[in-house]
């Protein structure tokens, strides 16, 4: 008897504890103190007074007495986030690229300042000429005119280098983020978090970078700093956001693509309740959720607005949504008139250098991302052998990603080409040996047919390779001139300074002597198109998949059998 006694007194003592209190969805109760008056409960309760006093049958809204029960009603709230990811300077509408800078500070007009947060995924300032001649100092005063709130670094943003880096971070009204990089005395390399209180709902936002950057941007960009596990810095870091916000949003340069990704933080960093991410250039039109956690992205280049909207009830998340506002349905808006003049007059300033015709071409060369990371194209093989005509290099190799846009039929720009080419990058020659070349090629194709910004674009040798093999066995011939590759041989080859230091995976260049240094990218291409026109970049299937052939060679023989 006295155990079934105990059982039943503990159910009792659970159900008033759990009854008792404030829970979501459910009425709760509070207990007037000495000295409380109703505004201030209602304040604190997240609703008003008259609401408060309606639901409690008060007659006098006056006079409540300490110890009375007052019912608290449910009350809920709303936070807009609207973001962006990987604009990479693109702040003019064009017909391949998004809305344009003037239209985005119309769309985020749209929404109630007040109850709103506008947000960036990072790889903002690189990018478009716009922003790159002026190594990203125009970008954040564009940003700072549309009104940003935070942004994430992305490994773009350490082109130009650290000291430009941080000077653009200066210039920010906003802070740039990363909780996951550190310097050399494991302080904080940039901001890891913020708290923003919108409407009386506190949001922290946190930012991660993604650890490509020691290699997607110059190695020597990123030196004297430690970019730690993002999923690792997380989970370190959102306890504490607990106990100081409501919401927390994380700000994640890492995309869906690898190891690291914001899937993978997601899952090992339980409390977050948005990641915005960018560094794949993906658009979620509803987002993607990983447990309790809506991951959302917007794209690349202002082709659309990130919409979330965040719901709360009793001061707890309880529900969270995503779409995406597009360029299409950005057609028939006007642009904000100060952001335009503000393009318009960087684009004055820029006019002189972007304008300068330099060259023609009677045929599109392409230099589209999905085309430039897959395989052989015009301009690839155009820019390729630009590299290896002022080197006099046994071979050239240059990267797929660092191809970014394409020229179109008649007159070339210096800004169409420094568009193509942003980086800054120069032409390097180094000494290395045939078994290097062929380590160099494998590298490049382990992800073939997936794209890959580490893609060979070469010259001066043909390259055959089987897709069907194991990645860093693909390389089936290398041909320099008409003779095999050496594995034991010393050769020169000529590519740019980001690939010479081991970026995007290219390990075995870094290190190698340097036989010779030239310009600028830019420059030496528009150098080659003058003397020798458009008719290097020929397709030649100077890279060549044999899978494709040797899987048709066989059904051939089976089908003739």
């Amino acid at each position: 008897m006295k155990r079934k006694l105990s059982i039943i007194l503990a159910l009792v003592m659970i159900m008033s504890m759990t009854f008792g209190a404030t829970v979501q969805g459910a009425m709760a109760e509070y207990t007037v103190k000495e000295g409380d008056v109703l505004w201030k409960i209602a304040k604190a309760n997240g609703t008003d007074w008259e609401t408060l006093a309606e639901e409690n049958a008060l007659d006098n809204p006056h006079l409540i007495f300490p110890g009375q029960m007052l019912t608290i009603p449910d009350y809920e709230k709303k936070v807009t986030l609207l973001h962006t990811n990987d604009m990479h300077g693109f702040f003019i509408e064009g017909s391949y690229d998004g809305m344009g800078a003037a239209k985005l500070k119309t769309v985020f007009d749209m929404y109630d300042a007040d109850k709103t947060l506008v947000l960036d995924g990072g790889d903002a300032t690189q990018g478009a000429n716009l922003v790159t001649l002026s190594d990203g100092a125009t970008a954040i005063e564009v940003m700072n005119a549309l009104g940003y709130d935070a942004m994430v670094t992305g490994n773009h943003e350490f082109d130009y280098g650290q000291e430009p880096l941080l000077a653009n971070v200066a210039a920010a009204d906003f802070p740039v983020l990363a909780a996951n990089i550190k310097k050399d005395d494991d302080s904080d390399f940039l901001t890891p978090y913020v708290i923003k209180e919108v409407d009386g709902v506190k949001v922290a936002i946190f930012g991660l970078a993604t650890p490509e950057t020691v290699y997607k941007s110059h190695p020597a960009n990123s030196e004297g700093l430690t970019f730690e596990d993002p999923a690792t810095a997380a989970a370190a870091l959102v306890p504490t956001l607990e106990g100081m916000a409501d919401v927390i949003v994380c700000l994640a340069h890492l995309g869906d693509e690898g190891d690291t990704t914001s899937e993978s933080v997601a899952k090992a960093a339980s409390g977050i309740d948005v990641i915005i991410d960018g560094h794949s250039h993906s658009a979620y039109a509803e987002g993607i959720v990983v447990g309790d956690t809506l991951i959302a992205s917007a794209g690349e280049k202002t082709a659309n607005v990130g919409v979330i909207e965040v719901k709360l009830t009793n001061g707890v998340v309880s529900g969270t949504s995503a779409k995406l506002f597009t360029k299409d349905d950005a057609e028939g808006i006007e642009e904000d008139a100060t952001v335009a003049a503000l393009i318009e007059k960087i684009n004055t300033a820029n006019a002189v250098i972007e304008e300068e015709i330099v060259s023609t071409t009677e045929e599109v060369l392409v230099g589209e991302r999905a085309d430039v990371r897959t395989g052989e194209t015009n301009l690839g093989n155009l820019i390729a052998e630009s590299i290896l005509d002022i080197s006099d290099a046994d071979v050239a190799l240059t990267n797929g990603g660092g191809i970014r846009s394409s020229i179109d039929v008649g007159d070339i720009t210096k800004g169409e080409v420094l568009t193509v080419l942003p980086y800054g990058n120069t032409v390097v020659k180094i000494e290395l040996t045939g078994a290097d070349i062929i380590a160099a090629l494998e590298v490049g194709l382990t992800d073939y047919p997936e794209a890959k910004g580490a893609f060979p674009h070469i010259a001066g040798m043909t390259v055959e390779f089987d897709s069907s093999k194991e990645a860093l066995s693909r390389v089936t011939s290398v041909m320099i001139g008409d003779v095999a590759v050496d594995e034991a041989a010393t050769y020169t080859l000529v590519t740019n300074n980001f690939l010479q230091a081991g970026g995007d995976g290219y390990k075995m260049f870094d290190g190698k002597t340097v036989a010779g240094e030239y310009g600028a990218m830019d420059e030496v291409l528009i150098d080659y198109i003058n003397a020798n026109g458009t008719s290097g970049g020929a397709l030649t299937e100077r890279i060549k998949d044999i899978a494709v052939a040797t899987t048709g060679w066989i059904i051939d023989i089976l089908t003739a059998a």
